[in-house]
């Protein structure tokens, strides 16, 4: 008799929406039922519209947490497979060069055999330049070597002292070489001298640049407005100097020898 009067009670409730706070939201009765042979607990929607998008939400979210807590055993994800760079075809060919095998270098014959032409170059340079004054004068190592923009005067054996300015050196080992521009016969003349050949008797130093150039060819010496033109002035002026030191280291010279 009371299980009778609980459910026409349970009906007559949702019969009447006026027990419930807002009357726009549906609400979610939930029945107990007891059993003889186990305790369950069943969860059911009485009042479930099918219009309101928000509610069947509200539902689904509702059955959910039932069905967690219902739930005795814990289902077990599925394993994703890694993903690497490398597509199956890449994998393939690293999985053919690596059973490539990787010898060691041959040996060559450089080892054992150097390059002779450094020793014998400096051999040459040695017989031609005994006192080493060349190599010192066209040194990287030196500060006072000739730089490009001094004024040079070459003599050789055969002809007059050639003078102009230092333009460029092409080093070579035995055969390097020094470009000088000057005039004869108020002509711009260009020429190269060896500064180990045996014809080239002396190279002097008349003039020094008073700034350091920013090039190492002073290739724009050719045009009009940079040219220095006749360096004979220059010649004059370092002989003239030259010579006043020689009469001061010997004042009496040759006639006043006894």
């Amino acid at each position: 008799m009371d299980r009778a009067n609980h459910t026409s009670r349970s009906r007559c409730n949702l019969q009447t929406p006026k027990n419930f706070a807002d009357e726009e939201n549906w609400a979610i009765i939930t029945v107990k039922s007891t059993r003889h042979n186990n305790h369950t607990m069943n969860v059911a929607s009485v009042g479930r519209p099918l219009g309101a998008l928000k509610s069947a939400l509200r539902q689904a979210r509702f059955q959910k947490e039932a069905r967690r807590s219902l739930s005795t055993t814990s289902g077990t994800t599925p394993s994703v497979p890694t993903r690497t760079a490398f597509s199956a075809r890449q994998r393939q060919d690293l999985s053919k060069v690596k059973r490539f095998k990787v010898w060691p270098q041959i040996p060559t014959i450089r080892n054992d055999y150097p390059n002779p032409m450094p020793a014998i170059h400096q051999h040459q340079i040695s017989q031609l330049d005994p006192t080493g004054a060349r190599t010192r004068m066209f040194s990287k190592k030196h500060l006072d070597s000739a730089k490009p923009g001094d004024v040079l005067m070459v003599t050789t054996k055969s002809g007059e002292p050639f003078s102009g300015v230092f333009m460029q050196i092409r080093r070579q080992g035995v055969d390097t070489a020094i470009q000088l521009r000057g005039q004869l016969m108020k002509v711009s003349v260009e020429m190269w001298f060896k500064i180990y050949a045996p014809t080239t008797t002396a190279i002097d130093i008349i003039w020094r640049r008073p700034k350091r150039a920013r090039r190492a060819r002073l290739t724009y010496l050719r045009k009009a407005k940079h040219d220095m033109g006749n360096v004979d002035n220059l010649v004059f002026a370092w002989r003239k100097e030259r010579y006043a030191l020689r009469s001061k280291a010997n004042p009496k010279g040759p006639q006043g020898k006894k």
